[in-house]
């Protein structure tokens, strides 16, 4: 005999969990000051590359998110549109066809999307728990 679980809700009834906004903010900042390089930029090759790979997952959280609450809105509505572009520049990071390099430009650009993925979270789903 086979037991079975309930599978994930719909899309539509998926409750959100929060997300930690303020650490992914935090690791933003290790490589941007406004729009520049920060100061605080890692020097150590095995730092950079974790630093990247934590940038990855936090985008890999926050997309499903972000796409579920543009489903609110019209389709015709300017923040839905702003978003969901800003979610295909982060799929695109993330494809496995994109070939990440270690290197703080590569860094800054990742750190980039992900700030506009975080400013993204925040207007469509509430700011920061």
């Amino acid at each position: 005999m086979s037991h079975r679980t309930a599978g994930p809700p719909a899309t539509a009834e998926r409750i959100l969990d929060p997300v930690d906004i303020e650490t992914m903010r935090a690791v933003v900042r290790r490589f941007l000051v406004g729009d520049d390089l920060g100061d605080h930029a890692p020097s150590a090759l095995g730092e950079l590359a974790t630093l990247l790979l934590q940038m990855r997952g936090h985008m890999q959280l926050l997309i499903p998110d972000i796409e579920l609450a543009t489903t609110r809105l019209p389709r015709d509505d300017a923040p839905r549109y702003c978003a969901l572009a800003c979610v295909g520049e982060a799929r695109g990071k993330l494809s496995p066809y994109s070939r990440p390099s270690l290197d703080l430009e590569y860094a800054a650009k990742m750190a980039r999307t992900l700030r506009a993925l975080c400013d993204h979270y925040e207007n469509l789903c509430g700011p920061a728990q």
